[in-house]
């Protein structure tokens, strides 16, 4: 009887080899390691039209840094995933930036971990540039810097993801009298936790021609001249190109040994914010009026400003960012580390800064103008 029982049993359980692999996953409450897909296997001459083998979900990439990142990502031939919120015509300038069925856009919720999961499942690498310069009554910085990116780091580590990169600030300092730069520094926390081996990086201010750095400056103008705690003078910063940021991103994915570490990217020169927006305006070939303004003034007309149904031109929270001098972190590795030679701002300012010229002065080269003073670290 026994004998003739055995066969009915064997036939009554048959199991596939994948089945047996989530049952034993199961017992055992071990992760499953996910094979890497014949697609994305990597293949062919580098190029856009190549397989780096690289499938990578990059959250906030419709923001200012985010169309850098897709763009080096694609260039490469990785295959993007990008998550989105916005109306579909938003994300459309992301479309060319890789091969035909390479950039693929799905919507998503950021507070539901299904949604994060969907995106994710299918990648190797995810890459947190989700960010936000003001509040709103939806989304407050610690939705954005502390929620949603440790929603994202644990997602990701259930998921087997092997590389996460968050990108925190420079500055983020618990302690720091920004809202803004707290909530940064609570994320890496956070991020960190939940993801061990997740590359953290910190880049300073970052200039670019969508920015909102050199364009905030350069637009001052509009308010009959440049009000500046201090004049601008007890206050330094170092502030770093956004193509360098996003090939130091691109290359981090690339270098095995970035893995758990922390970077620090920042610009070559550093100066005092005064003569850095002198600076600016003299690129621009628009006069330079300066005054000091006391630091509750200057936080009382932010208030003013906060008030707007639209985006704000400063906040609050923005007058002390802009007046927080930028540290020194020699202990952390930087671009140089990745390989990657920092541009120096008065390379590129006149990129994002020719749109502010008048007629007159359009044309003008950069070599007219003095470059601004710098401070040694």
């Amino acid at each position: 009887m026994a004998a003739a029982a055995r066969p009915r049993l064997v036939r009554a359980l048959p199991m596939s080899r994948s089945s047996v692999t989530a049952v034993a996953a199961s017992v055992f409450h071990r992760p499953v390691q996910r094979q890497l897909h014949h697609a994305v296997i990597p293949h062919g001459r580098s190029g856009r039209s190549s397989v780096s083998g690289v499938v990578a979900t990059v959250f906030g990439a419709t923001g200012f840094l985010g169309r850098y990142v897709v763009n080096h990502l694609g260039r490469m031939g990785s295959q993007v995933i990008v998550p989105y919120r916005c109306e579909p015509y938003d994300v459309m300038h992301l479309r060319p930036m890789g091969d035909l069925g390479q950039i693929i856009f799905l919507e998503w919720n950021g507070r539901n971990k299904d949604s994060i999961r969907r995106a994710v499942e299918h990648s190797n690498v995810v890459i947190n540039l989700v960010g936000r310069e003001w509040e709103t009554k939806n989304f407050d910085f610690e939705d954005v810097f502390v929620t949603i990116p440790q929603a994202i780091a644990q997602v990701s580590r259930e998921a087997g993801v092997e590389k996460f990169i968050h990108i925190s600030h420079l500055n983020a300092d618990i302690k720091s009298s920004s809202r803004y730069l707290r909530s940064k520094a609570v994320g890496e926390k956070e991020v960190r936790n939940a993801f061990p081996e997740a590359i953290i990086i910190k880049p300073s201010d970052i200039f670019g021609r969508e920015d909102r750095f050199l364009n905030y400056f350069a637009n001052m103008r509009w308010f009959g001249g440049v009000p500046l705690v201090s004049l601008g003078k007890k206050t330094v910063k170092q502030p770093v190109y956004v193509v360098d940021v996003s090939k130091g991103i691109v290359n981090a994915i690339k270098e095995p040994d970035a893995t758990g570490k922390t970077f620090a990217f920042v610009g070559p020169n550093r100066y005092l914010l005064f003569d850095l927006v002198q600076y600016i305006f003299a690129v621009a070939h628009r006069p330079f009026f300066p005054y000091p303004l006391p630091h509750f003034a200057y936080r009382l007309i932010a208030r003013l400003f906060e008030t707007s149904p639209f985006e704000p031109w400063t906040t609050r929270d923005k007058v002390e960012r802009v007046h927080i001098t930028d540290v020194t972190l020699p202990h952390l590795p930087g671009l140089e580390d990745l390989g990657i030679q920092a541009v120096p701002l008065e390379l590129k300012a006149i990129e994002v800064l020719r749109r502010h010229r008048t007629y007159r002065w359009l044309a003008s080269e950069i070599e007219d103008v003095k470059p601004a003073k710098t401070v040694n670290v």
